[in-house]
């Protein structure tokens, strides 16, 4: 994943659409992103998604259909979005934001990848194989 940007333009429009499932952000450079909320579960900056250190991180699964149930603003550099799966841990600054969604076709094949090496489908429910990427965190998440 490329590193987060600095100077990152700030979100001027933030609209979850449920139906299509995908967070769109419009920021102050023009640029207008439409990131899936498969994307952004699987991608989460919470512990419980990237471990406790490199090595750490926990393959998720069955997120395809992950819906968008809250978004709370975090400060003015962030946004906490809750999932219909329970996780509501990880903190998107608008950085991490613009990254994801500038990078979602890449972020998307290195997903699809880490599947394939994992012999994980997409939509296998977590547990099992996938729940555990070699880190510090017990099938039931890190409890963050």
């Amino acid at each position: 994943m490329a590193q987060p940007l600095d100077n990152t333009p700030a979100p001027q429009a933030i609209t979850v659409h449920e139906r299509s499932r995908v967070l769109e952000v419009a920021f102050s450079d023009g640029a207008v992103f439409r990131i899936p909320f498969e994307l952004m579960r699987v991608y989460s900056p919470s512990a419980e998604v990237q471990g406790h250190g490199p090595g750490q991180e926990v393959l998720q699964t069955g997120k395809r259909d992950v819906a968008l149930v809250g978004l709370e603003p975090v400060g003015h550099y962030a946004v906490r979005p809750a999932f219909s799966d329970g996780h509501d841990s990880g903190i998107f600054t608008w950085a991490y934001l613009y990254e994801l969604g500038r990078d979602q076709q890449q972020l998307m094949r290195e997903y699809e990848r880490r599947l394939a090496e994992a012999g994980v489908d997409r939509d296998a429910p977590m547990g099992g194989k996938a729940a555990h990427g070699g880190g510090g965190c017990s099938s039931g998440g890190c409890g963050h």
